[in-house]
Parts: structure tokens; sequence; C-alpha cells
């Protein structure tokens, strides 16, 4: 069943690759659309255009559904395009000729507009409340190993202290960022398109109005022509926002890796964390983080491919919008799994004692050395050469005892500022 079908039978060939895997990934906004088909049912009655009794069957009807939703037993079966023609399937065969009268004043482009803005609503703001929950417990360990000293590098190579509670408490920061990439993609999410229809209104005379407020939305996209066009600009935002978050994780579960191999050595995780080699009975895999890395930087190349699907596109609807769905829902769902899981591991990470009378650690205090002597009245480019000198002749010797007390480093973390700056 189309929602499109004239009665004319099209070639299994074109059906099989237009369709593609729409049927699975619809399931994820099954509850959408029946939550925007109840709205639009309870505005066409508002307007005469059903009856209060024809309501009310589809109401009962919609519930059912959102019922088999919940319980997982909601199937597209082959014979469905996909969701939407489903749901008129089953509102039919649940309420007669009325089920019929569903889809009257909407078309199948403003149909999957609003579920998928409605999914993606929803969605942003379980990734906000998911790294919201990751940052807490960033910062708790910031405060907990905030008197853990740990070797700074730039370019790789042993430049200046720091600590793991600075380590920590960066990763944390980063984050508040991207929460404001992720608020800023829900505000342009959070905009009715309902109503838009093909992409030119209808000539009914439906209230948006009524929708936009039974359905949650903070205004409505006014324009029906701009409602259409921002298919494609949305997963644009969507997918910044996304890769925002990801770029953050895909960096820490970078530097995480490199700290926990031998040569490094400066964390560790349970045994059951990690995975082992099938050769080397020695190994302790991060392959949580590993994967954790790979899953995000797919992520953050979703927007390139976003943009160049939709890039130059004239107004008015293409089926290359339908390449999207996809791989956005997908991201979504690998997004809220990489933070859950993320948080789970990070809580039960091992912090070791480093040793920073290492030799290969010998330069990590020459910078401190050198502000040292311009306090005490040296300028700092003769303090620079002496230092520098004693650097290459062998003569260096560190002084470990400087304190760093300047806001946000070392010694002056500012954990609350940075818990003030995200507050939900």
């Amino acid at each position: 069943m189309k929602l499109w079908d004239k009665g004319i039978s099209i070639d299994k060939k074109i059906e099989h690759f237009t369709i593609g895997n729409d049927r699975e990934i619809d399931l994820h906004i099954a509850p959408y659309d029946l939550q925007a088909s109840l709205a639009h049912a309870k505005m066409l009655s508002s307007i005469g255009i059903i009856s209060s009794e024809e309501l009310t069957q589809l109401i009962n009807g919609i519930d059912l559904l959102q019922q088999q939703v919940t319980d997982s037993t909601f199937v597209i079966d082959e014979q469905f395009e996909d969701v939407h023609s489903k749901i008129e399937f089953e509102l039919t065969k649940i309420c007669g000729e009325i089920g019929k009268k569903i889809h009257t004043a909407r078309s199948r482009n403003d149909q999957v507009l609003v579920a998928l803005q409605l999914y993606y609503k929803e969605n942003l703001q379980v990734i906000t409340k998911k790294t919201h929950t990751l940052f807490n417990t960033l910062l708790a360990l910031a405060e907990q190993y905030k008197s853990k000293l740990l070797p700074g590098y730039t370019h790789l190579q042993v430049a200046m202290p720091s600590s793991f509670g600075l380590w920590f408490s960066a990763y944390a920061e980063l984050l508040i960022d991207d929460v404001y990439m992720v608020q800023a993609a829900l505000k342009t999410v959070d905009q009715n398109p309902l109503g838009s229809a093909a992409g030119y209104g209808s000539s009914f005379p439906i209230d948006r109005e009524f929708t936009t407020k039974e359905l949650g939305f903070s205004t409505l996209k006014y324009n029906v022509v701009a409602a259409q066009m921002s298919r494609g600009k949305s997963e644009r935002t969507l997918t910044m926002a996304l890769g925002s978050v990801s770029n953050t994780l895909a960096r820490f579960a970078m530097d995480i890796c490199l700290y926990m191999s031998q040569n490094f050595d400066f964390i560790s995780f349970p045994d059951e964390l990690t995975t082992g080699s099938s050769i080397m009975p020695h190994k302790k895999n991060p392959d949580v983080f590993e994967l954790i890395r790979g899953k995000c930087n797919k992520i953050q190349a979703l927007y390139t491919e976003t943009l160049l699907i939709t890039n130059n596109l004239p107004s008015g609807y293409h089926r290359d919008y339908q390449l999207l769905k996809e791989n956005i829902i997908n991201a979504f769902e690998d997004l809220k799994d990489v933070l859950d899981i993320f948080n789970y591991s990070i809580q039960q990470v091992i912090v070791k004692d480093v040793d920073l009378h290492d030799e290969k650690y010998k330069y990590l205090f020459t910078v401190d050395n050198i502000n040292t002597l311009v306090e005490n009245g040296m300028s700092f480019r003769e303090a620079y050469q002496k230092i520098g000198g004693e650097v290459n002749n062998g003569t260096y010797t560190p002084d470990t005892s400087k304190k760093h007390t300047h806001v946000g480093s070392i010694d002056n973390l500012c954990l609350e500022k940075i818990r003030e700056k995200l507050k939900l």
C-alpha cells in the first residue's frame, strides 16, 4: 500500500530501489507520526472537516497503535512503503472509512517532516541530558584527582606539568560548548511544519496554530515553502551539533587509548572493561574507546554527506531527502549509546601515580623555573637563555615546587565556575 497509489502497478525493481530501508528505520519515528496524526485529527475536527464522533474513533485507533509501538508489536510489513502508509491502513482497518479521512489537508511531505522534527526534538533533549550526565561524572573525577600531577604534552613532546584534574575538567568544559550547539539545533527544529502539505499549503481552512500548540512546538514555520525547504537545512544543523559532541568524545577517547599504552601508562581500566589478544596473553586492549572513536568519527562525517546530498537543490521537495533519514537516525541512536558507555566506563578509570622524577620528565618544569627567575628580577629573555643553556649543557636541575594559581590552572581548577556554565 502506498499513499500515492492510483491503481497503477510499479516495477518491483523500481519499488525496491525507491523504498530502500524505510520500513526498518521508520520504526523509530512511528510514535511521532502517531502523535502528529492525533493532533491533525483534532485540528480537522475543530474546523468541522470530521465530526466529534469520527474524532473519538480515530483517537481510539491511534491509542491502540501507540500501545503496539510501546509493546514493540508494531511491524511495518513488506506490503507497505513506509510507516505512514502502514498507519493509515491500520486506522482504516480499525475505524473503517473514517480512517481514510486522516490524510485530509496534509501530504506525505509534511507528514514526514513533522514526525522527523518531533523525533529530532525529543532526541536532542536526550542527548543534552546524557551529555550533562557525563559532564557531572568528569567534574567529579576532576575533584577526586585534582592533586594528581600529569605530564602535559605539545606536539606529543613533554611540555609542562598538568594534572588529572585539569584533564578531566578540560573535557567537561568542552562539552558545554557542544551543548550550546545542540541547543541551537533544538531551536531550529522546534518549529511546526505541519500544514505545509506538499510544500504549498492547503485550500482547506486548517488551523496551524492549533497543531503547533497541540504538538508542543515553540513556534511554527509560517511560510509553507520555507517549511518544505527546512528539510535538509535542519539536518545540516543537526549533524553539526551531533558532530560537535562526537568530536569531543573522539578526542577524549584517543587520549584514553594513548594514556593506557605502556609507553605512557597513566591510566588503566578493570580487566572486564578491556579485551585481549588471540595470541598475546598480556594484552589489555581499549576496544570500547577505539570503537567510540570510530563511531564518533563516522558521525562527524555525516555533515559532509548531508551537505552534498542537499547542496544546490532547488525549492520544493526532492526524493534525495529520503537518503538523509536513515543515517541521521542511526547517528542519534549511536551517539546516545556512546554517551552511555563512555559515562559507564570512565567512572571505572584507574588513575595511576606518575613519577615525575623519571628522567623522561626532567624538562617538564623548565618554564616554571624560568618564571621563578623572572619573579626574582631577571628579564624573561635572559632567564630563558639561562635555563636553555643549562638544558643544552646537561647541568639543568628541575625545581618542582612552583604552584600555578591563576584561574583555570592546575591549582585553581574553578570547577564550580565550570559547573555554573552548564545549567539545565
